[in-house]
């Protein structure tokens, strides 16, 4: 099968395993399907996922233009305690930033290389830890808008890691952990404004199951911006990293925006 179409991030369904999917062109492809198969991967050109322009990349599949105008990626989206909407005040895009920042934001633990903290909204649970290649995850608290899970990681970041390794978790190097206990260690952390959100009650461990047929003992990534053209069995799937053999790895979000030929 011959698949053409702009690289976007891979859309998962819990399950286990968790579920695969890619859209390129018109076709959405179950990736699962193929494990244990070779796939053969062309560069064709690149193209902005904002403007559809054929555009170098600069980041987040966005070229360099739309990268500083566009709402959707303002410095809050990685720094959520800098989000303003709730106060009124706007970034670039007031009406977005209101729609995105004032819903409900979850702030986690994870544990993917290691323990770590992060936020998410609270629609993006658990694909959030899915697209990070959590083993593991756990609520901290729920909050009503962004700013406050921002500051909450702020400050629980001083304790706690708040970045994967991505090496570590695609060789599947993950320590065991009381999630639990750390969950609590952490609480006396919680910023004044937020301890009225931090979520005691929850009990819920969330395990993910991926589909990894075999782990590789050392990873080696392949960047479309160097590598125009590989072929490679597939061997698993997680976080948003294709395995191949051989310790090859291929991350698909970091290579939105690039059009691709996919031969299977």
């Amino acid at each position: 099968m011959r698949y053409e179409g702009m690289l976007l991030k891979m859309e998962t369904e819990i399950g286990s395993p968790i579920q695969y999917f890619l859209k390129l062109g018109d076709e959405v492809i179950n990736v699962n399907r193929y494990l244990d198969k070779t796939m053969q991967v062309s560069f064709i050109k690149y193209q902005c996922t904002n403007c559809g322009k054929e555009k170098k990349i600069y980041r987040q599949g966005f070229c360099y233009e739309c990268f500083y105008k566009s709402a959707e990626v303002g410095d809050w989206i990685m720094r959520p305690e800098l989000s303003k909407a709730h106060l009124g005040i706007e970034d670039r895009d007031l009406e977005y930033e209101k729609k995105v920042q004032i819903q409900p934001h979850i702030v986690y633990l994870a544990l993917s290389s290691n323990i770590k903290v992060g936020v998410t909204r609270k629609t993006q649970v658990p694909t959030r830890w899915i697209d990070q290649g959590a083993n593991s995850a756990i609520e901290i608290l729920e909050t009503p808008n962004r700013y406050l899970a921002g500051i909450t990681e702020v400050a629980l970041k001083q304790h706690v890691a708040d970045k994967t390794n991505w090496r570590k978790m695609l060789t599947n190097d993950v320590p065991s952990a009381d999630m639990f206990e750390i969950r609590n260690g952490l609480s006396k952390y919680i910023p004044d404004e937020a301890k009225e959100f931090y979520t005691a009650d929850k009990t819920n461990i969330t395990y993910l199951d991926y589909p990894v047929l075999k782990y590789p003992e050392k990873v080696k990534s392949i960047n479309l911006e160097k590598t125009k053209f590989f072929e490679y069995k597939l061997k698993g799937i997680k976080g948003q990293y294709l395995i191949f053999e051989d310790g090859y790895v291929f991350n698909v979000r970091n290579n939105e925006g690039c059009v691709i030929s996919l031969q299977i």
